[in-house]
């Protein structure tokens, strides 16, 4: 992300970092409530500049929206698409304008919208591109590849794309989402050779650029996968493995239970 538009002096949790950086220590996705203090404090801070309050905005409308206050959430978004109108210019506005339009689509999405929700992604991918930012290029395309029906893989394919020219190990980290949910999509379509395929591509995409949790999810969803396809051994020497480094997930335990035969499995 290019922040190079603004000299301004910003604040401590700007400062020493890019300002994607800055919004990552701010969330918090299992307590939204305090990741709304974060970024309303954050939009307010004075001594940031105003391209760095105006994306803090959309974040604190993402943290609004996802305690079901949607109304409220896209208020915040029409203040800060008109407030970008006035102040931006440049790759600075095409990238608050893709991150407005990703907000907007991830709440008409969540309330299951899913035609407002897909013009909203598709222009933040624009605006993202026109930007420079393939950070959130990466962000509206995985949204794509999960909600707009029967045109999965070929979001996740342009995803894939832009990965092969990334370097940035922060942008490198969807390859895990776009692996994990094309590997679902694969999946659910009876088509557990190719789901393997890709949550193993989703593991070693997590062991390199992502979170332990994510690792966790690729290596779950490999044993499952590999439970469709009756390889039953495999599969169970994965959910053990996890199981003996966390032993309190139920979806693990879910599995060693269908694996084994102790009764049927989480899933409906």
């Amino acid at each position: 992300m290019d922040d190079s538009t603004n000299s301004n002096a910003e604040p401590s949790h700007v400062r020493g970092a890019t300002l994607q950086q800055a919004i990552d220590r701010l969330w918090d996705f299992s307590d939204p409530a305090k990741s709304e203090e974060r970024f309303r404090a954050a939009a307010a801070d004075e001594t940031a500049s105003e391209h760095a309050r105006l994306v803090m905005s959309t974040q604190l409308a993402r943290a609004i929206g996802i305690q079901g206050r949607a109304d409220e959430a896209f208020a915040v978004l029409d203040e800060t698409a008109a407030a970008e109108a006035e102040a931006e210019h440049g790759r600075a506005a095409a990238e608050l304008r893709a991150r407005v339009a990703l907000e907007r689509g991830r709440l008409h999405a969540a309330s299951g919208d899913t035609d407002e929700a897909l013009p909203e992604l598709t222009r933040a991918v624009r605006e993202a591109a026109a930007a420079g930012s393939a950070f959130l290029v990466l962000d509206a395309l995985h949204m794509l590849a999960l909600h707009d029906a029967g045109h999965e893989e070929e979001w996740a394919t342009e995803g894939f794309d832009v990965l092969d020219g990334a370097t940035d190990p922060r942008v490198l980290r969807w390859g895990v989402a776009l692996h994990n949910n094309l590997g679902w999509t694969k999946h659910d379509g009876d088509d557990a050779v190719a789901a393997l395929h890709h949550f193993t591509l989703a593991a070693e995409a997590a062991e390199r650029y992502g979170t332990a949790e994510q690792w966790r999810v690729a290596r779950w969803s490999m044993g499952r996968a590999l439970r469709t396809l009756g390889r039953t051994d495999e599969a169970l020497e994965i959910q053990r493995a996890l199981d003996a480094q966390r032993g309190d997930d139920p979806y693990v335990t879910a599995e060693i239970e269908a694996l084994t035969g102790a009764r049927p499995t989480i899933e409906a």
